[in-house]
């Protein structure tokens, strides 16, 4: 399983975007254990390139953080149905940001497309997901993180690499210590690299002799396009398009199953308005997020470097289509097919107003940010309650008209 791949998205950060928060109690964590595996780590071979004096400053004195290891298993990508997930990643409010990002830095982008291959609207939408541009990097100190992760829980080796990863960066002069933060589980900057990424793959996209993928966001969109490329980037081609199944259908599907487009034609795949499939993919695979009674779409190569990103479907597909939202292919956050739900998710926007609304009934839940926390959670299971509704503690729409209509 391929939870963290080449880089991470701030999933800290993501998770607050999306509105969701652990809800697990911090373990305690053992004094003693800690201690004996940092000793271990710093006389093992991954860390022999770091010196005495890197050590003495980042990790002697470090304590471990335990509130890390609940989010170990709450990635939304992987937990939220994607119409939640996509309803909030991509909505009218992102896009709107993403356009504006995109026509500010558009001198920057055709410059990184020259060199890279990247299409702008594509680095645009994978900042876009992975920060909200900028705005949401995470705000944890990168060596605690990771001494935790490398330490406790599952996955240890993985972030061990990640945690001399990170010392390394700092040895090298890379950051202030202050300033090296990120997510939970290391990831950091405006388009969030793990550190062992960034190592590898990081450039100099604005000829200061630095990569500064926290302050500097030519860095940080040239990264990603170097990235994209390096994970086999095809220029020109579409990630893909919404397609229309037959009634019926019931035949092959899988991001992997690759078949001609002449092949999906015979199948009776249309696009959504029952157009002939356009020849733009070499070959492509069936992506169905929600079975075969929600949106389909046939993608190819290009789909897979954005997975390469970090391996989650939904996850890719928020980047696919917000990109070609910011670069004017579609006009609809909507897809032309609904998702199979008669309770779909909430925008940002419907989230602040949902959260309005239960400050108005007197729940006392802090401020209407579109965040939906343990206390939203919590006031909207007695609202649920209050309906008839099933007491989740999940915004949806049919709470929001409920409210709207009380």
């Amino acid at each position: 399983m391929k939870l963290f791949n080449r880089t991470l998205p701030a999933l800290a950060a993501c998770l607050m975007a999306l509105g969701v928060q652990a809800q697990d109690a911090p373990p305690t964590l053992d004094a003693s254990q800690w201690r004996s595996c940092l000793a271990g780590l710093r006389n093992s071979a991954a860390f022999s390139s770091i010196s005495n004096a890197t050590w003495q400053q980042h990790v002697a004195q470090l304590e471990p953080d335990p509130t890390v290891l609940p989010l170990l298993n709450r990635q939304p990508e992987f937990t939220m149905p994607a119409w939640d997930y996509l309803a909030m990643l991509v909505d009218k409010e992102r896009v709107a940001d993403g356009q504006a990002a995109h026509q500010k830095w558009l001198s920057t982008l055709k410059q990184i497309q020259q060199r890279y291959g990247v299409e702008p609207a594509v680095v645009v939408g994978v900042w876009g997901v992975e920060s909200n541009f900028g705005k949401i990097t995470g705000g944890r100190l990168l060596v605690q993180s990771l001494g935790t992760l490398s330490c406790f829980g599952r996955r240890q080796s993985y972030f061990r690499g990640e945690f001399a990863s990170a010392l390394r960066i700092l040895q090298e002069g890379n950051f202030a210590p202050e300033k090296f933060t990120g997510s939970w589980a290391g990831a950091f900057g405006q388009t969030q690299f793990m550190p062992s990424t960034f190592l590898r793959i990081a450039v100099d996209g604005d000829g200061d002799g630095k990569r500064d993928l926290i302050d500097s966001v030519p860095d940080a969109l040239a990264s990603t396009a170097n990235f994209l490329r390096r994970s086999g980037y095809v220029t020109g081609e579409p990630w893909g398009y919404e397609v229309k199944l037959p009634a019926g259908y019931a035949g092959t599907s899988g991001r992997k199953n690759r078949r001609s487009i002449e092949a999906w034609a015979a199948q009776g795949l249309t696009l959504p308005g029952g157009q002939p499939l356009p020849r733009t993919l070499r070959n492509a695979g069936l992506l169905l997020p929600s079975g075969t009674k929600g949106p389909a779409f046939l993608v190819g190569k290009n789909f897979d470097t954005l997975y390469s990103y970090n391996a989650s479907e939904n996850y890719a597909l928020a980047i696919a289509h917000l990109s070609d939202l910011v670069g004017g292919k579609n006009s609809s956050v909507a897809f032309a097919t609904p998702w199979p739900t008669d309770d779909p998710g909430l925008s940002r926007a419907e989230n602040r107003e949902l959260q309005t609304l239960l400050l108005a009934r007197g729940h006392d839940i802090g401020v209407a940010d579109g965040l939906i926390g343990a206390k939203t959670r919590e006031a909207i299971k007695v609202e649920q309650g209050k309906f008839n509704m099933p007491t989740n503690g999940r915004a949806g729409q049919k709470l929001l008209r409920a409210l709207r209509g009380r």
